[in-house]
């Protein structure tokens, strides 16, 4: 070990630590100025005879504090060891030291330029949910600290084109047409979770946690993540076409709760000519209706929270044969949104 290995290696003790430690605070604080003092509150002695040996001259033994100029310990540590007060804190911690200023000043600018990408989208203007969700307390600053600002603007852009929309789409594409990755609105993706909060923010629902929950909110705005996890749960709603028909219309004539699937309803569409369907969010009510009525319960599509795209798919079929919903819902937030969702 040469002579200025074992002069760096003897600040890597316990005597220097917190000086070390309270100047690189003060630095990183400060961005790199040698200007002012720090301060050793109650120095130990060993501590003391540290500060003795490297500033030179005797430190009182019953002073309650100990003040350092920083630019005489750069000095002092420059003649000790060859290296800068900066240096030598960079190997003594194994780290470059930060910037703080210059880091809350990048981290400003980003959350600027989220509010510029927020107020230059349309929906700005026109959408008080919008409004909210981008000013949300803490957000911008979250996805700054989390690397994922750059997700701000395509969230505006997904949320954009499903205010636009004139039709479903499946998540795939949609992810792709504003990413170009397919991946992008997957499970707990970042992106998808920004752009679910948003959605739940427009319809008044909580944050959905739950994949189905999570489902059924892509789905309450046309956006399909799966043709076979879309379901509606049906009772007694007979109706014609091969496959699907017959097994509603088995289903009905022994008054049996019935899944359908978006994809059975795409692959065997089917026509109804009930006059009435009832409509209700809660499966216990159809499965108090199958108990106590039977067959002979009226039509009735349960939407299991959100409706899904496979309930909008067959409640379109029930008015196209002349029918009529009716819909029975909790008068709380989430039951009007399911309501105007129904509507």
């Amino acid at each position: 070990m040469t002579v200025e290995e074992r002069a760096i290696e003897r600040f890597h003790g316990p005597a220097y630590r917190r000086l070390l430690d309270r100047a690189r605070d003060r630095l990183e604080r400060r961005g790199g100025s040698l200007s002012g003092t720090i301060s050793l509150p109650e120095p130990t002695h060993d501590e003391r005879r540290a500060l003795d040996g490297l500033l030179g001259g005797a430190r009182r033994p019953d002073a309650k504090t100990t003040s350092v100029d920083l630019t005489r310990l750069d000095a002092a540590v420059r003649t000790s060891c060859g290296l800068s007060l900066v240096a030598l804190l960079e190997t003594v911690f194994g780290r470059p030291l930060s910037d703080r200023p210059a880091e809350e000043a990048a981290k400003e600018a980003a959350r600027a330029e989220l509010l510029r990408v927020a107020e230059e989208s349309p929906l700005y203007a026109s959408a008080d949910w919008f409004r909210d969700w981008a000013g949300t307390r803490g957000m911008p600053a979250r996805l700054i600290t989390q690397g994922n600002g750059h997700l701000f603007a395509r969230a505006v852009k997904v949320l954009e084109r499903l205010e636009d929309s004139s039709g479903p789409v499946e998540l795939t594409t949609l992810a792709d047409e504003v990413t170009g990755d397919t991946k992008a609105l997957g499970p707990r993706s970042p992106l998808s979770t920004l752009v679910l909060d948003a959605l739940a923010r427009r319809i008044g629902v909580p944050k959905p946690t739950a994949a189905e929950d999570r489902r059924a909110l892509w789905e309450a705005f046309g956006v399909l993540p799966d043709d076979l996890a879309s379901r509606v749960l049906v009772l007694n709603l007979p109706a014609e076409g091969a496959g699907l028909g017959e097994w509603l219309t088995g289903a009905a004539r022994h008054g049996t709760p019935f899944h359908v699937t978006l994809h059975q309803l795409t692959t065997l569409p089917v026509t109804t000519d009930r006059p009435v369907a009832y409509v209700c969010e809660n499966p216990t009510v159809v499965r108090r209706a199958a108990a106590e009525l039977g067959p002979a319960a009226p039509p009735l599509l349960c939407t299991e929270g959100l409706p899904s795209l496979a309930f909008h798919r067959l409640a379109s079929t029930v008015t196209a044969g002349g029918g009529t919903l009716r819909y029975h819902g909790d008068f709380d937030w989430p039951g009007l949104a399911i309501a105007q969702s129904v509507m």
